[in-house]
């Protein structure tokens, strides 16, 4: 297999006396989905976190395209390539759905702008998003005012706010939550179109839909990696269907 894109070693983050994340290491390659499930309070958000920059590991390394990232912030780490979404929708409700990519692009390649010229103006800005929608198959609402989207698609303008930015790496916490069979369906086509050039993080409790698009799974029970692996071999574990699996039945 590949380099890793996005690589964390023995990772552990402490909150007082509760230990939220032990020892946990997790490599995320191009060209794979890498789910991680647990039960609430597994500490899988957290993780997603840590590896963006907005928490600070207490021990462990996280290296991102076999650069040492662990003291970078979060905003380093998007300039170097690496994107998220948040469980919570985070878009700009009042603004066009291209307005929304067109900004999160100029965020991710700031320069001074002149007196006289519109930041709206900006060629890359506005080619990054425009390629954004194209991927996430919505160019066709580009002039939509984004808060009148359905919440599936909502969801998929968050995706291409990220990709906006050009990022390597994915991390996504749970999009496919609060979503109909047919909009699942059509995020889990866009990840597995997106996965070729990307390397993806996701974190969800549709396991149906984690079965169905997952290359690799890593299952985590109140901080700790209990089992990593194929879907199949998830599935079949004896530890996974007594501790997460089997409480979903």
């Amino acid at each position: 297999m590949n380099q890793p894109l996005l690589s964390a070693k023995n990772i552990t983050r402490r909150f007082g006396g509760l230990t939220a994340i032990d020892n946990v290491s997790i490599d995320l390659h191009r060209g794979a989905v890498h789910s991680v499930i647990g039960t609430n309070g597994a500490g899988k958000s957290t993780l997603v976190s840590i590896l963006s920059g907005e928490l600070p590991p207490n021990e462990g390394k996280i290296f991102l395209k076999q650069k040492e990232v662990t003291d970078w912030p979060q905003p380093k780490r998007a300039r170097a390539g690496m994107g998220r979404s948040y469980q919570r929708t985070t878009i700009f409700p009042t603004l066009t759905v291209h307005e929304n990519c067109r900004l999160a692009a100029q965020a991710n390649h700031q320069h001074f702008w002149s007196w006289t010229s519109s930041a709206s103006h900006c060629k890359h800005s506005n080619e990054a998003a425009d390629q954004a929608l194209q991927l996430t198959g919505l160019s066709d609402y580009a002039d939509r005012i984004a808060g009148l989207l359905s919440h599936g698609g909502k969801r998929q303008l968050e995706i291409a706010m990220g990709l906006a930015t050009h990022p390597e790496v994915l991390l996504l916490d749970e999009p496919l939550a609060g979503m109909g069979s047919e909009e699942t369906d059509r995020m889990l086509g866009l990840l597995d179109s997106l996965k070729h050039d990307h390397a993806i993080l996701l974190v969800e409790h549709d396991m149906d839909a984690v079965f169905r698009i997952s290359d690799e799974i890593t299952v985590m029970v109140n901080g700790a990696v209990i089992a990593h692996g194929t879907p199949e071999a998830i599935r079949n574990d004896p530890q996974v269907q007594t501790a997460y699996l089997g409480e979903e039945e």
